[in-house]
């Protein structure tokens, strides 16, 4: 009789305990949802060739705002591990078990330390070519510009402070604490970047350009295009006459008749 009821008693635990966690796990699974959506959104993704040597398709540049983000040269078998809390990159217990993986992964397990590696500092930018939602934190694929010949790329892993998926606005300000997308330069529209180019003058040895003259049996849209609209006009009949400041022209039908 006791056997039985401390077995109803622990399956009444358990379905307690069961009912506890399905709703947990269930606002789990929405934040985790929700987050990466947000994440989706605010940043777009960078592709890199097989051996990592070159940018496929550029995406979001990221702006460090802490000290301390370690990446190894790319042909490090294993990319360097960070972690993000209370304010501070730094690599830690996490960091020391990616250096023992990098290790035993390298031929005669020399340390991590043979591959180059480089310590970027505030104000220095990288690419995001990978990011994913887990249970204790958000894990950020980082890849940089070349230095001198090498290319570096690196994981940065953005800690909750509970363990839990918090709400993803709160995931995001934490993330603004450490990087944010660099703001692109704005467009400026053509006719503000280009101002009026001025005609070349003529070459130095290239003659000036003889005079244009009037003559006989030209017709008045030639005069004019060569001595501008006369000052005033006299028309008798098919006979008119144009006066300009120091002559006169005759025409007759159309044409120049008689110059004065």
């Amino acid at each position: 009789m006791r056997g039985s009821l401390r077995s109803l008693t622990g399956l009444a635990v358990a379905a307690m305990c069961l009912c506890m966690t399905l709703p947990a796990q269930a606002q789990n699974d929405t934040e985790k949802t929700a987050l990466e959506q947000k994440l989706k959104g605010q940043f777009a993704l960078t592709t890199v060739t097989a051996d990592r040597r070159d940018i496929v398709t550029p995406g979001t540049v990221l702006v460090l705002h802490k000290e301390g983000l370690l990446m190894y040269a790319i042909f490090s078998p294993m990319p360097p591990m960070n972690t993000y809390k209370n304010g501070k990159v730094t690599q830690g217990w996490s960091g020391f078990g990616r250096d023992m993986a990098i290790s035993m992964r390298t031929p005669g397990n020399p340390p991590a330390e043979v591959y180059p590696r480089r310590k970027f500092v505030e104000g220095e930018k990288v690419w995001i070519t990978g990011y994913s939602v887990a249970k204790d934190g958000v894990l950020l694929q980082l890849y940089s510009d070349p230095y001198g010949e090498l290319r570096f790329y690196g994981q940065l892993k953005i800690l909750y402070p509970k363990g839990s998926v918090p709400p993803a606005d709160e995931v995001l300000r934490t993330i603004s604490e450490v990087v944010t997308a660099d703001a692109p330069v704005p467009e400026t529209p053509a006719a503000t970047m280009m101002a009026p180019i001025p005609p070349p003058p003529p070459p130095a040895d290239v003659p000036p350009a003889s005079p244009q003259t009037i003559a006989l049996g030209q017709s008045k849209e030639e005069v004019v295009a060569m001595l501008g609209q006369p000052q005033k006009v006299a028309s008798l009949g098919p006979k008119e006459i144009y006066y300009y400041p120091d002559m006169k022209i005759i025409f007759l039908n159309g044409k120049v008749k008689d110059i004065q």
